[in-house]
């Protein structure tokens, strides 16, 4: 899974990408991107290994893309900027809390940019659908030609009128039409306020949260900076800033559940480990994320709730005794922190 950082100039979205992932920004990657990865953590799982003492201990990772910082006001080059995001799952939108500028107004300006990248891109390719219509075609494939690019003039048009991707009534069939676009308006979004050294514990504006209820804030920098001091020193520093705690793990676990994420687990002696998989996974998909062989050869999996797992004092035999280790098919809708295993044909 891969997530898009994204923001205007100066807003720390760099830092933020280094306070994620550990790895500093690369001047040479800035116009096409990049990449670093940033474990998912999981307490449940710690919990689980404390317990069960495994050889290794793994948590899913996500994949940051740091972007290009967008430009106020520049139709002309943000779309491109944007462009690179379209790979992603997701998007994480960096506002600046340091500097004094309204929240909010950089919020409703960069939807107004991604909703106009969306909208040049679509836009672009009605008329190199038209002049197909004038070749010789099929009439099946004529037909289908005319009802895309119908499709496509009815949401450039609702763009046009201020209405996202997401806000539209498009139809599964349309869906899959436009699926190819990788529509940015389309998208999970996460907000992150970035703050200074002050003003972390402040409640964020209601009219930001009107727009963004999610929105979360964090001081990224001066979480770096603390990072870089002993313990002793830290805590002292810590307790002088009314810093309780470091943001960075409820972050990164913020937006994997906010771009429609969840994890099941695979426990044992040799390895506890979370894996990651969209929200409403059939247990045959879950599967797959584990091996492809897994998936093809699927016969059952058998499924202990991890509230059932703490109760049994984190014993898969204890589970089995109450009852509690159930038998599930292909379709079994995976829960977020299902203990699973699944069993499958040699």
């Amino acid at each position: 899974m891969k997530v898009g950082l994204v923001g205007y100039a100066g807003s720390g979205k760099s830092t933020v990408f280094e306070w994620l992932t550990g790895e500093k920004p690369d001047p040479s990657k800035i116009q096409q991107g990049q990449t670093a990865m940033a474990d998912v953590p999981d307490e449940r799982l710690a919990k689980i290994a404390a317990v069960i003492k495994p050889k290794k201990t793994t948590y899913t990772k996500v994949a940051i893309l740091d972007t290009p910082g967008l430009m106020a006001d520049d139709r002309k080059d943000n779309p491109r900027r944007l462009g690179i995001l379209r790979e992603g799952n997701g998007i994480v939108v960096v506002l600046d809390g340091f500097s004094g500028s309204e929240l909010i107004d950089q919020l409703r300006r960069f939807r107004e940019d991604l909703l106009f990248a969306d909208m040049e891109v679509v836009a672009n390719r009605i008329p190199k659908m038209e002049a197909g219509l004038k070749k010789n075609k099929p009439v099946k494939e004529r037909e289908a030609d005319e009802v895309e690019i119908a499709l496509l003039k009815r949401v450039v048009a609702a763009f046009e009128a201020g209405t996202p991707a997401s806000q539209q009534p498009i139809a599964p069939e349309e869906e899959k039409l436009l699926r190819g676009f990788q529509l940015l308006t389309l998208k999970p979004e996460v907000v992150l306020v970035n703050r200074g050294d002050s003003g972390f514990n402040d409640p964020l504006p209601p009219n930001l949260l009107m727009l963004a209820a999610s929105a979360m804030q964090a001081p990224v920098k001066l979480e770096m900076e603390l990072a870089q001091l002993g313990d002793d020193d830290r805590q002292a520093f810590m307790a002088d800033l009314g810093l309780a705690a470091f943001h960075r793990d409820a972050v990164i676990r913020s937006i994997f559940y906010g771009v429609g994420r969840e994890v099941f687990f695979t426990v044992g002696e040799d390895e506890c480990r979370t894996w990651s998989i969209p929200k409403g996974c059939e247990a045959v998909e879950a599967a797959g994320c584990i091996h492809k062989d897994l998936s093809e050869k699927f016969v059952r999996a058998n499924v202990i709730s991890y509230a059932d797992f703490v109760a049994c004092g984190y014993s898969e035999k204890e589970a089995k005794t109450k009852g509690l280790n159930r038998t599930e098919g292909k379709t079994y809708i995976v829960k977020d922190a299902d203990i699973v295993h699944i069993l499958a044909s040699s």
